[in-house]
């Protein structure tokens, strides 16, 4: 058996809400390894490259062994444990962020069946290697991490069995053009139904399809856009906090704050500092 390691990293601030890397690692496990029962809150994708183990989701167990792939979705209750004998090595990428449920809706998964036996393993490993070979606490590192996830769905892209239904591709339309007028607009002061019209649909109906695409509603979107914004602005120019809130469509200062806190846990006062704070551990 193998020395036993783990190698991992995690995002403290993640400002891409696209599409972001929570974590990402590699790891090879003791007998019996466990993690859960337990939740989490956003995706997560182990390809095993050597030994066994079992997965359980929301009561249902699956066995798993080399060349395949487990999908943990947020808000399920899941274990994933090494087998006592032939304990798994794993290489694994956490994510989220607006894209996510719409790529994680195009993979070799389905909800009865979250786990995919790889038909290119190596290329699925040479992926996650390299988004955990590009991990830094800069801009750039992010950008690069999240090019090579890309990359690593695109892989798994190839083997699912059956594209989208036109209507699903209709209702995903509809989710990038709203995505887009508020990527446009998210400094003026837009309304739910300001997007719907543009888009042209139903407010009830853009609500649908973005939950069912995005997971969350348009308007907890366009605020976390808001929000993702202000980051970017605190730490990259000298605007007073009162403009900031203004450039990104909070015309109410301590709305603004009060919202911020909500999001990230501290005032924007204290952002920027926190940020350097955690650059340097």
């Amino acid at each position: 058996m193998p020395n036993t390691y783990k190698q991992s990293f995690k995002q403290h601030y993640v400002d891409n809400i696209e599409l972001s890397i929570f974590n990402c690692g590699l790891q090879s496990c003791e007998p019996g390894y466990t993690w859960g029962p337990g939740v989490r809150d956003h995706y997560l994708i182990h390809l095993v490259a050597s030994g066994s183990g079992t997965y359980t989701e929301d009561g249902v167990v699956h066995s798993i062994s080399a060349g395949d792939l487990f999908l943990v979705k947020p808000n399920h209750l899941i274990t994933y444990s090494a087998d006592e004998k032939d304990p798994w090595e794993y290489y694994w990428v956490g994510f989220n962020g607006a894209y996510a449920n719409k790529l994680v809706q195009q993979l070799p998964f389905t909800e009865a069946k979250p786990v995919h036996r790889c038909k290119s393993p190596d290329a699925a490993k040479n992926a996650l290697l390299n988004i955990f070979n590009s991990r830094g606490p800069e801009p750039r590192d992010e950008a690069l991490m999240v090019g090579y996830l890309y990359i690593f769905m695109a892989e798994l892209m190839k083997e699912t069995p059956a594209p989208e239904s036109h209507a699903a591709n209709i209702r995903s339309q509809y989710v990038i053009n709203a995505i887009k007028y508020i990527q446009f607009n998210y400094a003026h002061d837009i309304s739910i139904d300001n997007i719907a019209q543009a888009v042209g649909v139903s407010r009830s109906h853009l609500y649908r399809v973005f939950m069912s695409n995005v997971g969350q509603s348009p308007i907890d979107y366009l605020t976390d856009y808001r929000i993702s914004e202000s980051c970017y602005l605190l730490k990259n120019s000298q605007l007073p906090i009162s403009e900031i809130a203004v450039s990104v469509g909070f015309f109410d200062q301590f709305y603004f704050s009060r919202v911020f806190k909500k999001h990230k846990g501290i005032p924007p006062s204290k952002y920027t500092a926190s940020t350097e704070a955690a650059a340097k551990e």
